[in-house]
């Protein structure tokens, strides 16, 4: 074995400590109690007043747990998100829990590449190879389908690129544009939950608009990325 290789591999074990470490601490510590919109709700007015104290500090602080909690695969991404809402405003939200989202999941897919693409890859090259084919012609495309339409946790589409020859680059980018409307849904949401304080507002106009964006999302997600793949088609068609 080359210097190369044994500091590679000494490189993955050393990554793959680290991360057994910070997962093993996160459900013993029971850390995911504080995932949960009861806690949300709990610590909403000081962590907004935190906010407004410290703005730069709280949101440099979110985006922090934020990109933690995603590269891990953790629980939690989903509540961070309307936290961001609920916490920090539609705008602001928004822009943190946008890159941070896609920051976490392509530290994710690295992870999953480095740790292991190339066992998976040799133990499993037959059905890998026609996922790399596709994504190979049409990857940009077809991971932008994924990120629009949630069939699949996130999680698992993080973990399961990074055994592609997809680019990092390319990964986050195509993240970063197919997640943003789902993270404006969950943002929204999360700014109409801060607004609950009492059984009344349960049934606020608000609300109900982003508990009604929340269920048809995944449909017009759906006819989005058929109306594009039609188009693509006959695009390819005419040339």
């Amino acid at each position: 074995m080359t210097d190369n290789g044994r500091h590679s591999g000494y490189g993955r074990w050393a990554l793959l400590a680290v991360m057994l470490t910070l997962i093993a601490a996160f459900f013993l510590l029971d850390l995911g109690r504080f995932f949960n919109l009861g806690y949300l709700n709990e610590i909403r007015d000081s962590a907004a007043a935190s906010v407004q104290e410290r703005p730069f500090l709280a949101s440099a602080l979110f985006f922090f747990i934020y990109v933690l909690v995603t590269a891990l695969s953790l629980p939690g991404a989903a509540i961070m998100t309307l936290a961001g809402g609920a916490i920090f405003g539609l705008l602001w939200g928004l822009l943190v829990v946008s890159f941070a989202s896609s920051i976490g999941a392509t530290l994710a897919m690295l992870v999953s590449r480095m740790l292991l693409r190339d066992w998976v890859q040799g133990k499993f090259a037959s059905q890998l190879r026609s996922i790399n084919r596709g994504l190979e012609k049409d990857g940009a495309f077809y991971l932008f389908s994924l990120r629009m339409v949630p069939l699949f946790p996130f999680f698992v589409i993080n973990l399961v690129m990074g055994l592609t020859p997809v680019s990092a680059w390319r990964f986050y980018w195509v993240s970063q544009v197919g997640m943003l409307a789902g993270t404006f849904v969950f943002v929204f949401a999360g700014t109409q939950l801060a607004a609950v304080s009492s059984p009344g507002d349960v049934l606020s106009p608000g609300l109900i608009a982003a508990l009604s964006l929340l269920g048809l999302f995944p449909l017009i997600a759906r006819k989005t990325t058929g109306w594009l793949r039609q188009r693509r088609s006959g695009s390819s068609e005419e040339t």
